[in-house]
């Protein structure tokens, strides 16, 4: 089980759009024709999202030429460029098949007033990369060897601040045995 768990966590893409149901998106799509490749653009509301993990998709559905047309994206497919927000709708449902019964201007959802259209991105997985690591322990160990001189710098400090109080104590002893 572990070993699947592995696999599908290779092939999981670093960083996801965040997607939400009735939000009108850009699909960037990487399409294949012979030995070229082209990026196609297919925009649309998203009606559904499904699944987890490598697995989860969504839904996206638009009119084109009376038709309507709805594709399924994979959220982690190489294939897909990327995924930019065009308008933040309102949805309170989970599904939007209501959506396939209407034509025209009834065909969208509602926008959502003062709603800002932000690329949020949801990290699955940091990205590591090999050179760097060296050179943070090396910094940390520098650093802690700074920190252990200025913790023993300041003890120094505390120690001589409590030698000069307890001086004082005792000059403020002999005066008052004094007087």
């Amino acid at each position: 089980m572990d070993i699947l768990k592995s696999i599908e966590h290779e092939q999981l893409k670093n960083k996801i759009p965040e997607l939400r149901i009735g939000n009108t998106v850009r699909v960037h799509v990487r399409i294949k024709e012979g030995n070229k490749e082209r990026i196609q653009v297919f925009e649309g509301i998203i009606i559904k999202k499904q699944g987890g993990g490598v697995n989860s998709t969504f839904t996206v559905r638009r009119i084109s030429y009376g038709v309507g047309v709805e594709k399924t994206f994979l959220v982690h497919s190489p294939m897909i460029e990327k995924v930019e927000v065009v308008r933040v709708g309102k949805a309170r449902r989970a599904k939007l098949y209501y959506l396939r019964d209407r034509v025209g201007k009834a065909a969208k959802t509602k926008e959502k007033i003062g709603a800002r259209i932000e690329t949020n991105e949801i990290v699955i997985k940091e990205e590591v990369v090999p050179g760097e690591t060296e050179t943070l322990e090396d910094v940390t160990e520098e650093s802690v060897a700074e920190a252990v001189e200025v913790a023993k710098t300041e003890e120094a400090k505390k120690e001589e601040v409590n030698a000069t109080e307890a001086v004082v104590e005792e000059t403020k002893k002999d005066e008052t045995t004094k007087a």
